[in-house]
């Protein structure tokens, strides 16, 4: 025969009080809640005989104050993972656009670095299609590259790896381009935007007054050396071969999907090519090569 659940079970109690205080609806739904009622079965009129009134406070009201100060915590939690997002939107409304995200992406996970991960996708779902294109547009883009700049911070890296070795990968003959396969680092992340977000972000970081940017698209490239995250800005042409490498397409054949056959082998296309992989091997967006068999 199973035992009624005894309040004076603390993990009982935990469990009953995180459901309550966390529930969408605000506290008093959250203990009517059938997932609270299935932990212990109380109604509000009969709180005190799980949480004490205070001289000032009913029992109801000192779970409020809990419940507002858990939502308040993730709000300034998600405050500091996108300010450039905040200053944007205004504190309030940023406040708001954070709370109704955690009703439809509740917190599940120990660690609160996980807690902005849906931030971008909650944006473009709830965008509204009745105003200015541009404007939506420009959030949604910001909230994707601050995101990013999180994900490549708190993500693996290249600092304790070689990277690749130009002089290695130059000696490799052209007819084995066609099964030579770059391993992207951990920390490259590729972002296509409409607007040049990562100028707005930076002047937030920097305490000025930065004005919206116009739309304008941009090819960023995010990666991290020495623990710092940095970011370059590239043309579509390099993005485009980045992509198609970082995506495990040989590199003869993402050559030739970038550029026009009859340039692939003028001597100024070999020395932009020489200038990106330089480029690329200093700052290590590639951990290595394999050659693949045909």
């Amino acid at each position: 025969m199973n035992q009624p659940k005894s309040i004076f079970s603390l993990p009982v109690l935990q469990q009953w009080m995180q459901l309550v205080i966390t529930h969408p609806d605000g506290v008093e739904e959250g203990i009517h809640s059938s997932e609270a009622q299935a932990q212990l079965a109380i109604h509000s009129d009969a709180l005190e005989t799980v949480i004490p009134r205070s001289e000032q406070l009913t029992s109801l009201e000192r779970l409020q104050v809990y419940g507002n100060a858990y939502y308040a915590r993730l709000i300034d939690c998600l405050g500091v993972e996108f300010p450039a997002l905040k200053e944007a939107l205004g504190e309030e409304t940023f406040s708001g656009f954070v709370f109704t995200f955690l009703q439809s992406y509740p917190s599940t996970s120990y660690t609160l670095d996980d807690l902005g991960r849906n931030f971008p996708q909650f944006l473009e779902e709830t965008r509204p299609a009745d105003i200015d294109q541009s404007w939506p547009d420009f959030l949604i883009d910001l909230a994707r590259l601050e995101r990013t700049y999180a994900e490549v911070f708190d993500g693996p890296g290249m600092e304790t790896e070689p990277g690749l070795d130009v002089a290695e990968l130059a000696s490799i003959p052209s007819e084995d381009w066609n099964r030579l396969c770059l391993k992207p680092a951990p920390c490259l992340r590729l972002l296509e935007l409409s607007h040049p977000v990562h100028l707005y972000a930076t002047a937030v970081k920097k305490e000025e007054q930065p004005s919206l940017p116009t739309p304008e698209k941009t090819w960023l490239v995010v990666f991290r050396s020495e623990y710092v995250v940095r970011r370059r800005a590239v043309e579509e042409t390099q993005f485009r071969l980045l992509q198609a490498l970082v995506d495990g397409q040989p590199l003869g054949r993402a050559l030739e999907s970038t550029f026009p056959k009859e340039s692939e082998s003028t001597s100024e296309l070999q020395e932009t090519l020489r200038d990106w992989f330089t480029f690329w091997a200093k700052w290590r967006f590639f951990a290595g090569y394999r050659l693949d068999e045909l």
